[in-house]
């Protein structure tokens, strides 16, 4: 993935260009997004960000959702994602705030040894100073009406070029217009105040976004099911 990467360096085109023709228009156009973006802000309901996802834990998804899809594709789906990530360790580092909802960690999407280690692996994301992670438990009291899709404000440095992006399984949408992104950013902001504490391996245990994860592995280290 690296040369892929050094590669499209050299030639002045993104590293997505390479999937252009296996991947989905809309995932490639999300990835030059991100590329340049200085700020992301991710809202998920159900699944663990794909900027924060293990490997482990995407390939379980991507195997579930298309089951007819061959270990070649699956492979294809999976290098994609991790490229993807990359954009949050280069120079200049952006900023990256998710809020993940407290049911994401509940589904029975991936085993629970696969929960585990993405379970642990947002604890080490968290000592990154760029990268900060909110938990929204099932006892906050009321957050904003967003719309049930998962979204993404990204922020590009000039306030025109900022873009959300709308999560659906049928059709993803990107929004442009200074209204939708202001509205999005407002509810982000919301569900921000009413989420625990980030996630801080330095901080006291048992407190905030880190005491809510150490819980439920240690109900996984256990065997136990977490109940909500």
């Amino acid at each position: 993935m690296d040369a892929l990467v050094e590669k499209s360096n050299a030639t002045g085109k993104g590293w997505w260009s390479a999937y252009s023709k296996s991947m989905e228009h809309r995932v490639i156009d999300l990835a030059e997004l991100e590329s340049s973006a200085t700020a992301h802000r991710s809202f998920q309901w159900l699944y663990v960000p794909g900027l924060l996802q293990t490997p482990d834990y995407m390939r379980s998804l991507f195997t579930r959702t298309d089951p007819a899809a061959s270990a070649e594709a699956i492979d294809e789906y999976a290098n994609f994602r991790l490229l993807r990530q990359q954009t949050l360790f280069e120079e200049p580092l952006p900023t990256y705030h998710a809020v993940i909802h407290e049911a994401a960690f509940h589904m029975k999407f991936v085993s629970r040894e696969v929960m585990q280690g993405q379970l642990e692996y947002l604890v080490q994301l968290a000592q990154f100073a760029n990268i900060t992670i909110q938990v929204l438990p099932f006892s906050a009291d009321a957050h904003p009406a967003t719309p049930g899709a998962p979204f993404s404000v990204l922020d590009a440095g000039v306030p025109e070029l900022s873009t959300v992006y709308v999560e659906h399984p049928v059709d993803s949408v990107f929004l442009g217009d200074r209204p939708y992104i202001e509205q999005f950013a407002t509810d982000f902001s919301r569900l921000s105040t009413v989420s625990l504490a980030p996630l801080d391996p330095s901080g006291l245990l048992g407190e905030g976004s880190l005491g809510l994860v150490q819980h439920l592995l240690y109900l996984m280290k256990e065997g136990r099911n977490a109940a909500p």
